[in-house]
């Protein structure tokens, strides 16, 4: 009974000890607890260019001049208040985009309907993806499954002859594999086979799932138009005291159109991006030069470099072009989308919008 009394009193007092230790620990006047407000913005900075507090000294501070011409094509320095855009190393990542998008493996060839296919044209192509755009809004799929499925089946069709009566069972055996790979939940392949009226068993959309897998050599990440429109469109509102969801929204609404026509498989998807925008500013600002230096230093493309894939989009906007493919235009008729597809813009593009800006 002694030793276990004995023993109590020792663990008492080595509380005790440590109880004593910690509170002078805390009243130590140079310790100081760091606040999540306090380093919230730090996401934004590199490594090498986060300091610790001290104290003040008697160097002076030495103030580096920053010229009209840096303030002007600091792309980057731009989007530092949004921690998602990464601007320590955005300029890295969009660099490997633009290397990854033009590698011959990830793009379909640009005139594979008339040296590949036998039995599908261009129309039944864009009646598809219409009808895909449906697909992908009844299952309320992430717009990114939308681009990723119209790059595979363009992939696919570059090296592959399929009849016509298989197409549909290429769309959404796509949009199977397109959703494993950017959804949270995707759907099932039977419901892929449900949506087509039963028209493709479970079986059907398996198997050529495994075609379009082995077509493309698993190479299933690819840049899409929507990878560099977010980044375009910030830039593109660099003069604005707050973001314009109606200039974000249109330039979705553009973008996904531009889905609809095989005329734009043989453009870039960052050149798509750059000519939505484009098309963007000037149907919302018809009198201003819709084209900055800044989204030239951003994009790496000129006004006039952008010139075909901006007339194309113009003519599907004014329904000159896919008049008939409702489900785009039906989408962003919605007020949650600003009812962006209701803007009209004006028939003609002025020839010197697309002179060289520098």
């Amino acid at each position: 009974m002694a030793d276990q009394g004995n023993s109590v009193r020792v663990t008492r007092l080595a509380k005790k000890r440590e109880a004593e230790a910690m509170v002078k620990h805390l009243q130590q006047p140079n310790k100081k607890r760091v606040v999540l407000a306090e380093i919230q913005d730090l996401s934004n900075v590199g490594f090498n260019q986060i300091k610790p507090k001290c104290k003040k000294t008697t160097k002076r501070k030495v103030k580096r001049s920053v010229t009209e011409k840096d303030k002007e094509f600091d792309v980057d320095a731009k989007l530092d208040d949004d921690p998602q855009m990464c601007s320590a190393y955005v300029s890295d990542v969009y660099h490997y985009l633009h290397q990854m998008e033009i590698e011959k493996r990830r793009r379909p060839l640009p005139d594979y309907l008339e040296k590949v296919q036998k039995d599908v044209t261009a129309n039944m192509r864009g009646v598809l993806v219409d009808w895909l755009v449906e697909v992908a809004g009844e299952y309320k799929l992430l717009v990114d499954t939308l681009y990723l499925t119209v790059s595979y089946i363009d992939r696919f069709l570059s090296v592959n002859v399929i009849p016509r009566q298989r197409l549909q069972l290429l769309g959404v055996s796509s949009m199977l594999i397109a959703a494993k790979y950017e959804e949270i939940k995707p759907p099932h392949a039977k419901d892929f086979s449900y949506i087509t009226a039963n028209t493709f068993t479970k079986k059907d959309v398996v198997k050529m799932e495994a075609s379009v897998l082995q077509s493309l050599k698993f190479e299933m990440g690819n840049p899409t138009t929507k990878t560099f429109l977010r980044r375009f469109t910030r830039v593109a509102q660099e003069d604005y005291k707050s973001p314009d969801l109606q200039l974000e929204f249109l330039g979705y609404y553009l973008a996904e159109l531009s889905l609809l026509d095989y005329n734009c498989v043989k453009f870039l998807p960052s050149l798509v991006a750059a000519a939505v925008i484009f098309l963007s500013r000037f149907t919302l600002l018809p009198k201003s030069h819709p084209w900055s230096p800044a989204l030239q230093s951003c994009s790496g493309y000129r006004a006039a470099d952008i010139k075909e894939c901006v007339l194309i989009i113009h003519d599907l906007q004014l329904s000159k072009r896919g008049s008939t493919l409702a489900a785009v235009r039906d989408k962003y008729k919605l007020h949650k989308f600003k009812c962006v597809s209701t803007l009209c813009s004006p028939l003609e593009i002025p020839d010197s919008f697309f002179e060289d800006t520098s």
